[in-house]
This record gives C-alpha cells, sequence and structure tokens, in this order.
C-alpha cells in the first residue's frame, strides 16, 4: 500500500473529477499525488457519465489499496441565464440588458433565465450580478413579463451562465426535483459526502438528512456556504451538517468580495467550535488551469486556509478541466506540507464542548492526545467503527501522526475528510496482542518506528457500551 503515509500532509485534498482526470490511470496518478477525496459535480455531465466516474474512482482505488472518499455536489437551485441570441454578448456601461419571461429572446439585448419566477421577485432597485460577478445590473423597472436593467459594471457574458442576486429574497426550493434524483441514486451508490448548494437554514440541511435516511444512507451531508442568508444563521446551520464547505465562487458574489476572507474565518471558526469538519473551496490554484505553477497569492490564499483551521481545501477545474490535474494536487500538497511544518504545535481539543460522542470517549481521546505529545510517541492508533473517535482526535490539531483503523470500508472512507487521519483497515479492534503487533509492523514498514518507540492506542473494553474507554502506551519490541 502506497497510501497513507506517515509524511503525508494532514490537511485533506478533495479534488473534482471531469474530462481531464477521469480515467481509471489518472485517478490512480491524483491519489498517489495526494487526493483524498474525489467530487463529482452532478452541475456537469448527466447519470451515465456520474455512474462512470463513481466505478472508475473505485476501481482506482482496488488498484492502488487506498480508499478515497466520494463527495456527490449537487447543484442546487442555481440561476443561470437561456440561450442568447448573440452569443459571447458584450455589456457596456449605460447599455440596457433586458430579462423577458420564456425562453425565446427577440433580440441581442434581451436575456431569458432558467428560473421562472424570475421577474416576479425582481425589484426597482435590485441588484444582478452575472458571469461570476464580472457583469454587474441594476434593475431600473419591472412589468408584468420583463425587468429592465441598467448595465454598471461592463464585462462579456455567455448563454448558460449563472445568474446570482445579491440581497434579493428566493423562494426557490433548496432542492430540484433533479437534486432529489441524484440524492437518492448516491445513497443508493454508498456515496460517502453529499453537498448541498446554497443552503439558506437548517431545514434545508435536515430535508437532504431525512431523505437519505429514508434510504439508509451513512452520508455525511455538507452544507454550502454560500448565500447571506446563510451567514445570518451560520451556528444553526453548522449545527444541522455534518461538515460545511465554504463556497467562495458564489459566496464572493452574493457579498462583498472584500467581505470574504473574514466570512471564510468565521465560517471555519464555528466549525471548530462545533466540531465540524470544513473544506475550503473555489479558485484556490485557480491559474494552474493553465499554468504549471500558481501564483504567488494563491499559495499564500491555501496557506491561509491552513492556518485559518480548515480541514480540506478543494481544487475543482484546477483538477477537472485544467491542463495539470495532477501538478496542481502535487503543489497543493507542497504547500500544505509545507505549512504545516511552520505551524506551532497546538491543542484545542478542551477549548470547546463536545456532544458528539461519549464523554469518556472525548475524555481518552484528549489524554491520548496529551500523553503522546509529552512522551514524544511516534504514533497514535485510534480503533473506531463509525469514525467518530477519531473526528474528535482530528479536531485536537495535534501533530503526532494518528491512523483511524477500522474494519468498515465505509469508515475508512469516511476518514479520508478528517484533518490528521490516516485510514488503516483491521478486521481486529481490540486490545488484542494481534493487534498491536500488526500496528506495530505496519509502523516499522511505513515509518521510522523502531525498537523502543513509544505509540499510544485508543480502544475499549466494553464495559462502557459504545465508549472507547482504555488508553495503552506500548513499547516497540
Amino acid at each position: 500500500m502506497s497510501r497513507p503515509r506517515i509524511e503525508e500532509a494532514s490537511t485533506k485534498i478533495v479534488a473534482t473529477v471531469g474530462p481531464a482526470c477521469n480515467s481509471v490511470e489518472k485517478l490512480i496518478e491524483l491519489i498517489e499525488a495526494g487526493a483524498d477525496v474525489f467530487r463529482i459535480n452532478t452541475a456537469h455531465g448527466d447519470r451515465n457519465q456520474h455512474e462512470e466516474v463513481v466505478n472508475n474512482i473505485r476501481q482506482a482505488a482496488e488498484q492502488v489499496g487506498f480508499k478515497p472518499g466520494i463527495l456527490l455536489d449537487l447543484a442546487g437551485p442555481k440561476i443561470r441565464l437561456g440561450q442568447l441570441i448573440s452569443d459571447p454578448l458584450n455589456c457596456e456601461i449605460g447599455a440596457t440588458i433586458t430579462f423577458v419571461r420564456g425562453d425565446e429572446p427577440q433580440n441581442d439585448h434581451e436575456m431569458t433565465s432558467t428560473y421562472a419566477k424570475l421577474i416576479d421577485e425582481l425589484s426597482t432597485g435590485d441588484r444582478v450580478m452575472l458571469a461570476d460577478g464580472t457583469v454587474a445590473l441594476k434593475v431600473e423597472k419591472v412589468a408584468a413579463d420583463r425587468a429592465e436593467c441598467r448595465v454598471t459594471a461592463s464585462g462579456t457574458v455567455r448563454s448558460r451562465q449563472g445568474i446570482n442576486l445579491p440581497g434579493v429574497k428566493l423562494s426557490v426550493s433548496a432542492m430540484r426535483r433533479t437534486d432529489v434524483d441524484n440524492a437518492i441514486w448516491a445513497a443508493q451508490k454508498g456515496i460517502d459526502f453529499i453537498s448541498l448548494s446554497f443552503v439558506r437554514k437548517p431545514e434545508d440541511v435536515q430535508s437532504l438528512k431525512n431523505l437519505l435516511a429514508s434510504y439508509d444512507s451513512t452520508a455525511l451531508v455538507i452544507a454550502k456556504i454560500e448565500k447571506p442568508e446563510a451567514l445570518e444563521q451560520l451556528d444553526a446551520i453548522v449545527d444541522a451538517s455534518d461538515g460545511i464547505m465554504v463556497a467562495r465562487g458564489d459566496l464572493g458574489v452574493e457579498i462583498d468580495v472584500a467581505e470574504t476572507p473574514v466570512a471564510q474565518k468565521r465560517i471555519i471558526a464555528t466549525c471548530q467550535e462545533k466540531m465540524k469538519p470544513v473544506i475550503v473551496a473555489t479558485q484556490m490554484l485557480e491559474s494552474m488551469h493553465t499554468s504549471s505553477r500558481p501564483t504567488r497569492a494563491e499559495a499564500s490564499d491555501v496557506a491561509n486556509a491552513i492556518l485559518d483551521g480548515t480541514d480540506a481545501c478543494m481544487l475543482s477545474g484546477e483538477t477537472a478541466i485544467g491542463n495539470y490535474p495532477v501538478k496542481s494536487v502535487e503543489m497543493m500538497n507542497r504547500i500544505l506540507l509545507c505549512t504545516e511544518r511552520e505551524m506551532l504545535k497546538e491543542n484545542i481539543a478542551g477549548r470547546y464542548p463536545n456532544t458528539r460522542v461519549h464523554p469518556i470517549t472525548t475524555a481518552v481521546t484528549h489524554a491520548a492526545t496529551n500523553i503522546a505529545e509529552s512522551i514524544d510517541a511516534k504514533l497514535i492508533v485510534i480503533s473506531t467503527r463509525s469514525g467518530d473517535t477519531a473526528w474528535i482526535k482530528s479536531k485536537s490539531r495535534s501533530r503526532v501522526p494518528t491512523l483511524g483503523v477500522s474494519d468498515s470500508d465505509a469508515t475508512l472512507r469516511r476518514l479520508t475528510l478528517f484533518w490528521g487521519i490516516k485510514p488503516i483497515k483491521s478486521a481486529e479492534l481490540d486490545h488484542t496482542p494481534e493487534f498491536i503487533d500488526q500496528m506495530c509492523r505496519w509502523g516499522r514498514t511505513h515509518s521510522d518506528i523502531k525498537t523502543g518507540d513509544q505509540i499510544v492506542f485508543v480502544t475499549g473494553t466494553g464495559v462502557v457500551k459504545k465508549a472507547q474507554n482504555m488508553l495503552i502506551v506500548h513499547t516497540v519490541e
């Protein structure tokens, strides 16, 4: 097995799969380069293509011997332009652009939308942002079947590009019919993580959770924060979710772009406090679509996300459609490793209250981390059936290498998102000599562990139900 490796980064890498990397051979290269989770964006492609990607990921995993997690990203109610008559269309400042009902514009400066209620929900003075915010419009007049807008920031737009409506309260549901269908398919395929786009309230998250529960899915629900309404109810949304994605693309259009870095820090801090994993996404190494090297600003952006406390960084177009998918993962991995080496040791395990796991498990896990650091242990080994004990350990941000050992493939794939946890499969999880010997052999093979080094084990005796109540300090013989 080439992965996990003791020396690899603790911050996880989520790589989006697309035409540039969807073959088994290329997916293997991405895993070897450091990808931990693969994202499938349902806004692109069809069911047959998504099915093929899942099969290819699992085939690559079998060949490498490392099982990456799979994240299905539901498209959500993304509002897009219809077909333009003049495509692309150059929008000059002061020009009039008119949104009309239906899907057949009559002239170059008329636009249609995939959202049938758009004209009904626009008001005079509202802002309309096109093409990821590069083109800005202001609504000047609304009639029964049209809304006239004035261009306030010029640029070029193309058919099917996104429409953002900062400050406009929309009645659109968080999940469209196609999202429900994709979520059911994901549940049936055993997908590990499902992200929900354009979350505005905790009830959006709970609706998806209820749907997945009805299909006996254990997938973790990741809420994407990209609307001002989500920031207003951030605490409640984080509480309702299993994890969070800072979706900076739409968020940076929906709110003032100058506010986006502060919003990112606030979201990460809230996730740390509530012990939920968090992914920072969008334009992290954007220039690597076409360049073999990122800009210095992009490298700093990735490093700052790590310093803020993110669990994972995500690559989107860089791996999906870029010219350098493998180099993008390798570069992100280099930045992660360099940044983590310079981070001061920090233990935040006891700073925030935890209600996720049994209090005995929490106490034993915190104690194991403290003991491992104080005796300079070479490894922490956590036995975990559901992944929750490893989840608690990941939030300590301890630099002691940690194995999350489970007999469940689903749990191991879940651990691919948790900071600093290296997933290892074992049929034996209890404190038997065979289990301890197995972990010592792994340590000798995959790191510089030698006779006399110490390994800290977190496991259970079975005396306390659903709790890991045993801590063992083992000296390697």
